[in-house]
């Protein structure tokens, strides 16, 4: 992901209407089956995480409490007291709230809540992320860190917007030293924006930290673990990978601020929080309270791939900032820093339980290694200074682990310099993996059906780790995530997919958007504090991820009026597989010919298509565009078809 100013130069404006095309005879779809070309990566299609549009803190990872640690850097921001009404007004005279730095509960994390109440009924409440969303006879988890040489209690209260009370829980028995105390509360009614009320009912000062509301139904019924509904839009995908955790939030907007994967592993208490450098990145959508608390950490990236069926791809900082924030660099004599950390992380991953770092991850609940076979150094940098550095890691890394592969970068636009620079070293260090990025006009992935076509099959492989097709510009806050975007990033795919065998993945971005609280737009999934849903640009991502087979197919036309195909063998279910794009606005009949084959019995379809190119899915209409299975039947090697107006057809045929 990248800041906007360069790349709003490439931009291109696109006519309404994709192809115009008038009334034509069949298209003929040539398929050799009989000549199956290269292995196709079992990794193609993937997904690309990043913790911006509140994706992980008020997304991913379901905590219900802002700032939960007052470690922002005001640290009561999201806390506010609970006024109550006198004779003379608002009065807030009961108690009052403050932040404080001695003894605290972690060193790491070095503040706290210290409530002085004056008389009781005192309280102080949070709103959380946008509002609290609980649903009703749902169970949330309070906790907190007390101690406390006064009150002996908290009552806790979730309360609508109209100050109705939806739910209530108690935690007791505080003593003087730091300790976890926690409790269930059941809420009766669904609230988008319920906040969370905190009353003391004794005189005296009482110490808090790590407050928590946290959802019992969790991804695996895991405590601190993910929001079910997201994660399970991310496995149907089955996607082939996972990359993690970004994008511009590995290099952040100084080094200070930079992803450090070692501050998010370990217990929740420990993890350091840091301001997220997407916190005021736009104009148009300032978010002063974004801040990463990492109880979405490495492991739990771990986790998720392995939960998913994906290979993890973590991404590391190099030594250099975002460059198109501040582009600072760490000196060459302090590169070995970030090299560690690399080599610490491949010990925290593949390592034996008797490692340092391999047993950290044991104690953590995950003996086993999580088999990583890739990683990526660097996001999206450029120049000189990127080669220089990128040369540390690769001789370190390289020589003790030679089997794990290097994704390096090609920069942030898809042509013109620094792209030929860097490729032109890439080729020269044969370099593992090149990452491509492409936030371009729906226009643009029409015309790039074949980017892939003439590269060096003996060069690097290509890794096409972010693209999305932009309705208006780059990053507009006015792109929508339509149909006229998914269709063209269909047609592209089938030319990603049809390069199989120097196009090892490819993910779109930004993955994840909460509809109250997002900085960039186009994205792929949309949520609110309860729902979500896929959007057109979604379901195209998935079809692809769960119609890729493992042997390219030869066939024609690859790009032609309006047409973009591609075909591949599904080794293990005994099926090929047809992809067809049909981006005018008419139907078209095609016949499929199948040269070696003679297919009998029923074929399977996937349909996704739409007349209006403008079309949307919303959280109110979740499915208005999403895929439909029908059947074909099989007589002969000809297949007479008829792909309808925009659309995208999946044919799955039975091969013996």
């Amino acid at each position: 992901m990248r800041k906007t100013s360069l790349a709003i130069l490439l931009f291109v404006i696109v006519p309404v209407c994709l192809i115009g095309q008038g009334q034509q005879g069949p298209a003929i779809i040539a398929v050799d089956v009989a000549h199956p070309g290269a292995m196709i990566s079992p990794q193609m299609f993937g997904i690309f995480f990043e913790d911006i549009n509140f994706g992980a803190d008020g997304g991913l990872y379901p905590e219900r409490i802002k700032n939960r640690s007052f470690e922002f850097d005001k640290p009561l921001m999201g806390w506010h007291q609970v006024l109550t009404m006198t004779s003379g007004g608002n009065n807030s005279d009961k108690g009052e709230m403050g932040v404080m730095t001695d003894n605290p509960l972690r060193p790491t994390n070095p503040h706290y809540l210290r409530v002085t109440v004056h008389e009781p009924g005192y309280g102080v409440y949070n709103t959380g992320f946008r509002g609290i969303g609980v649903e009703s006879g749902a169970e949330y988890r309070f906790s907190a860190f007390v101690r406390t040489a006064g009150p002996t209690s908290i009552r806790a209260t979730i309360t609508d917007t109209s100050g109705r009370e939806l739910g209530s829980g108690k935690l007791e028995g505080f003593g003087n030293a730091w300790k976890k105390y926690e409790t269930v509360i059941r809420t009766s009614t669904t609230e988008q924006h319920a906040q969370i009320n905190l009353f003391f009912d004794e005189k005296g000062s009482i110490d808090l930290d790590m407050v928590s509301l946290f959802p019992l139904d969790t991804w695996k019924n895991r405590p601190n673990g993910l929001r079910t509904d997201l994660v399970q839009l991310l496995a149907d995908m089955h996607p082939g990978f996972l990359r993690f955790p970004g994008g511009c939030i590995v290099e952040g907007r100084r080094l200070a601020t930079r992803y450090r994967w070692k501050t998010t592993i370990g217990d929740v208490t420990e993890r350091k929080t840091i301001i997220n450098r997407w916190n005021d990145e736009f104009d148009h959508k300032p978010a002063p309270d974004y801040y990463q608390s990492f109880g979405l950490g490495f492991y739990e990236y771990f986790q998720l791939a392995e939960d998913i069926g994906a290979r993890p791809l973590p991404i590391l900082n190099c030594g250099m900032a975002c460059q198109f924030n501040t582009s600072e660099t760490a000196a060459m004599n302090e590169i070995h820093e970030y090299v560690q950390d690399a080599l610490d992380l491949i010990e925290f991953a593949n390592g034996p339980v008797t490692s340092t770092w391999g047993k950290l991850r044991a104690q953590m609940g995950h003996p086993a290694p999580f088999h990583l076979e890739m990683i990526g150094v660097g996001n999206e940098q450029w120049g000189p200074r990127y080669i220089e550095r990128y040369k540390v890691f690769a001789a370190a890394l390289k020589a003790k682990h030679p089997d794990v592969k290097l994704v390096v970068s090609a920069g942030p636009f898809p042509a013109g310099e620094p792209f030929n620079t860097l490729w032109t070293n890439w080729r020269q260090m044969k370099a593992d993996i090149v990452d491509e990025h492409y936030y371009m006009a729906p226009e643009w992935f029409l015309k790039n059906t074949g980017r892939y076509d003439n590269y060096d099959r003996s060069g690097p492989k290509i890794f096409a780790g972010e693209y999305a097709a932009q309705s208006v510009g780059v990053a507009r806050p006015d792109n929508r995530n339509n149909w006229k975007t998914a269709i063209s990033e269909a047609a592209f795919m089938t030319g990603l997919e049809r390069n199989g065998d120097v196009v090892q993945m490819a993910s779109y971005a930004p993955l994840l958007a909460h509809v109250d609280a997002w900085q960039w737009t186009p994205d792929a999934i949309w949520f609110d504090n309860l729902r979500s849903y896929g959007s057109t640009d979604y379901y195209v991502q998935s079809i692809f991820a769960n119609n890729v087979g493992r042997h390219l197919i030869p066939v024609t036309p690859q790009a032609q009026d309006g047409l973009y195909t591609s075909a591949s063998l599904d080794d293990g279910a005994h099926e090929l597989i047809v992809k067809a794009v049909n981006v005018s606005p008419n139907a078209r009949p095609a016949e499929i010919r199948l040269s070696g084959l003679n297919p009998s019995g029923t074929g399977k379809v996937v349909t996704l298509e739409s007349t209006d190119l403008n079309a949307e899915n919303s959280l109110d209409h979740p499915k208005n565009i999403a895929p439909k299975s029908s059947t074909l039947a099989l007589g002969s090697s000809t297949l007479s078809v008829q792909l309808n107006p925009y659309s995208v057809t999946i044919y799955r045929i039975p091969v013996r």
